[in-house]
């Protein structure tokens, strides 16, 4: 079950987060490695990007550890563990450490997406076997304060699994926290795939009409814009981008749905596209080309079509299969899952879109990392 579940998330973005802050102090990077169920913990420099181990990693996660988010209020981290079916949460140590909070929540399935709202509300995960979205309520209370429980209807009963019908390849929430986006494959994968669009009240899932909205082939990694106008996606076996609005006033169509984009979709000259992360100001779009072991640049116009930078692509290692961007917005990480599985680090420019490989930082093993998150 646990290569099943691995190799899914491998062909998408990881749940790529980051948190605000200033760049005075030590920010920490995590990253799940699923084979020896262990996290890699560093300790990032804001100012130069650069990576350092902290002493003992990595860190015993829960079995087969897959994917990751974490609370807004930067105290709890959260991860998916697809070879017990079932969620760890951890408190996070002024220090980057993590402390598990027992027991662990079951979730019914292999959970291989983890995705929260930005109030840090409710923890929505993505499952296979069966393919569903199950939701968990995250606790404000004193003495329970960052512990999951199941959604409950008005008669106190959870509510059961939103039936989604593919296994999810990806998955991202608007910035408003109204939305909630899955990409899938259809019938076969020689068969065009779908995005699955839900507006989310209270946590509540409800398909949008004219939900799912049809994309390129064996779709992945989803990125939507700061201002959540706009939504990408990344056809792995096209070597394309698809390029939608996301209707937001729901006057002239359903709100939360897609439309594509005139001239949608962008084909790439380089292969196998996976993950894609729309960096901070909104201006760009980077996809990692797992095939042909690089990243692409893309600046971002008003009305969210996308053009290559000039110096595109920037040299990645082995097999990059997701992406992460630091609070400040000035750095840029890229995991690789081919022979030597590393975290690379790229300072960003913001006002060009550049990126310049800061290092490498290895994750200790042979095992490929899946997931990965960023907090100051």
């Amino acid at each position: 079950m646990l290569k099943k579940a691995a190799a899914m998330l491998l062909v998408c973005t990881g749940m790529a987060t980051w948190l605000s802050c200033g760049k005075t102090s030590n920010g920490y990077v995590y990253a799940t490695i699923p084979e020896p169920s262990q996290i890699a913990i560093y300790r990032e420099d804001p100012a130069s990007g650069v990576l350092t181990a902290l002493p003992g990693s990595p860190f015993a996660g829960g079995p087969g550890v897959i994917a990751i988010a974490v609370h807004p209020s930067k105290q709890f981290l959260y991860t998916a563990n697809s070879s017990q079916s079932d969620l760890s949460l951890f408190s996070i140590a002024s220090d980057g450490t993590l402390n598990e909070v027992t027991p662990r929540t079951p979730v019914v399935g292999i959970p291989i997406f983890l995705a929260m709202d930005p109030a840090g509300s409710y923890l929505y995960v993505g499952c296979d076997g069966p393919s569903s979205v199950q939701v968990f309520a995250i606790s404000t209370s004193s003495n329970s304060l960052g512990q999951l429980t199941p959604l409950e209807n008005g008669n106190g009963q959870p509510y059961p699994p939103t039936q989604i019908g593919t296994a999810p390849l990806g998955m991202a929430i608007t910035p408003s926290g109204g939305f909630l986006y899955i990409t899938g494959t259809s019938s076969s994968s020689a068969q065009p795939g779908i995005v699955q669009a839900f507006s989310l009240s209270a946590g509540v899932l409800t398909p949008v009409t004219g939900s799912p909205f049809t994309t390129g082939r064996a779709p992945s990694g989803i990125a939507i814009s700061p201002n959540g106008y706009f939504l990408y996606v990344a056809n792995t076996n096209d070597n394309t981008i698809s390029e939608f609005s996301i209707e937001a006033s729901g006057q002239s169509l359903p709100a939360g749905s897609l439309t594509e984009l005139e001239g949608s979709p962008v084909g790439e000259t380089y292969q196998g596209p996976l993950a894609l992360l729309v960096d901070n100001t909104g201006n760009y779009l980077y996809v990692a080309n797992k095939t042909s072991g690089n990243v692409a640049g893309y600046s971002i116009s008003s009305g969210g079509t996308i053009l290559v930078l000039p110096n595109s692509p920037f040299g990645a290692g082995g097999n990059p299969g997701f992406l992460a961007i630091d609070p400040s917005g000035d750095f840029l990480f890229v995991g690789t899952q081919g022979g030597n599985p590393q975290v690379q680090s790229f300072s960003l420019s913001t006002s060009t879109g550049t990126l310049v490989s800061v290092a490498n930082f290895g994750v200790g093993g042979n095992s490929a990392p899946t997931a990965i998150a960023v907090v100051h």
